[in-house]
């Protein structure tokens, strides 16, 4: 069986899948997309990578204003509609059933060209105007340019929603935002938890932390507040997060901070001439010699860092749900969550880890130093929320779902 995987950045949320569905002998697994920024290679493998837009098309896009969203998702259908016929015409191969992610338009005309070929579409997100991730809070109200420029954003996922087969959503909270008569249609299933390399230290200590490049050299013993962000952001409460480390640390002089993440907006409006990070230092700064941002780091110091954190800190609005906070749950972290739907699908007060109000630096702060002050609880909330992981996200569990509905769909 000939499966086609499409993403527009290689590898993403198929890191995992992948490889593995390459790894059954009966399948020849080709991944369609426009870029390997990290020149990844999966075991098995193909990589078919095709040219992102040109001049004249990103030239285009720029003018169609609210229907940018929808009109970059043409251009992207276009493209990978262009590579399947290349992959059919010169190496004659040709889809049995197609895997994608349909938020950046891959799907598009999938059927056009293939209308017996099933679709399994990865849907992450439908935007909507309130109780959603732009205006949760009474105080957050949307003007009318608001509400035109979110509705429009789901043009290309409405199209998605008809045309595929069948979909995945990985969250509850994420498949709760899609429209009623599609859900039918969708199948909460996580691409998973790599739960053994996400794991606590083998010795059941809680090591030091030791980063020769930044450099960082931290005894066993420190307390080591986490926090990890793609970008620093207000989607992900960075601003919050840092108001509280400023309490935390003016009352505990031997506690340090770690960041891992880049000075950048991914989710959310971009800031005019400065950045999230650059607004901390006209707040006053804080301590360098004990918050150290130590940018985008690989999976081994990835590792180190999440082994030795004392009190792990993830906060999101009603978004989409991170992976960083699954995996620091795994790692046996004591987490500090933020109380917005997407946490509490999968943390629950005092159970596995401890809840605070996303916009209130004050009670952030103040779960973090019930994580501290308390070691030995800390610990049990942190086992608890391994289990959890263990329990629901495993990563063999979530592919061979994924599997299952594959194969759900073909003849």
């Amino acid at each position: 069986m000939n499966i086609f995987i499409l993403h527009p950045s290689f590898p993403a949320q198929y890191l995992n899948l992948a490889p593995y569905l390459a790894n059954n002998p009966e399948n020849n697994v080709f991944f369609l997309s426009k870029e390997n920024s990290i020149n990844a290679q999966l075991k098995g493998v193909t990589l078919a990578l095709y040219p992102k837009p040109d001049e004249k098309a990103d030239e285009w896009i720029k003018t169609c204003g609210p229907l940018r969203p929808a009109a970059e998702a043409v251009v992207e259908g276009q493209a990978v509609l262009r590579a399947m016929d290349w992959l059919a015409k010169e190496k004659n191969v040709k889809p049995d059933v197609i895997i994608a992610h349909t938020g950046w338009g891959s799907t598009l005309y999938c059927k056009d060209m293939y209308p017996n070929v099933p679709i399994m579409g990865y849907f992450e997100w439908y935007y909507r105007v309130e109780d959603s991730d732009c205006y949760w809070w009474p105080d957050e109200i949307p003007q009318m340019g608001n509400r035109i420029s979110i509705r429009t954003r789901n043009a290309h996922h409405l199209m998605n929603l008809e045309l595929c087969d069948a979909g995945v959503a990985p969250t509850k909270w994420q498949y709760s935002q899609f429209p009623d008569e599609y859900k039918p249609k969708i199948h909460v299933i996580h691409e998973g938890i790599d739960t053994r390399f996400c794991s606590p230290d083998p010795s059941g200590k809680r090591p030091g932390l030791v980063l020769e490049d930044v450099p960082l050299d931290l005894p066993e013993g420190t307390e080591i507040i986490t926090y990890v962000a793609r970008g620093f952001e207000i989607y992900r409460g960075f601003p919050y997060f840092m108001d509280a480390i400023r309490h935390v640390l003016a009352r505990r002089p031997n506690t340090h901070v770690v960041v891992v993440g880049k000075d950048r907006i991914c989710y959310g409006a971009q800031l005019k001439d400065t950045t999230y990070l650059k607004e901390e230092e006209k707040k006053g700064g804080y301590p360098t010699d004990r918050v150290h941002f130590v940018g985008l780091r690989n999976r081994g110091d990835y590792q180190k860092i999440l082994r030795a954190s004392s009190c792990h800190v993830y906060l999101t609005r009603p978004f989409v749900l991170s992976w960083s906070f699954l995996e620091a749950m795994s790692f046996g972290c004591p987490m500090v969550g933020s109380k917005t739907p997407p946490v509490q699908e999968v943390m629950e007060d005092n159970v596995n880890g401890l809840l605070a109000e996303f916009r209130s630096p004050y009670h952030i702060a103040r779960k973090i130093e019930e994580q501290l002050d308390d070691p030995e609880r800390a610990k049990k909330l942190g086992l608890a929320a391994r289990e959890t992981i263990l329990e629901r996200f495993e990563l063999m569990k979530c592919m061979r779902a994924q599997e299952d509905l594959m194969y759900s769909l073909v003849r």
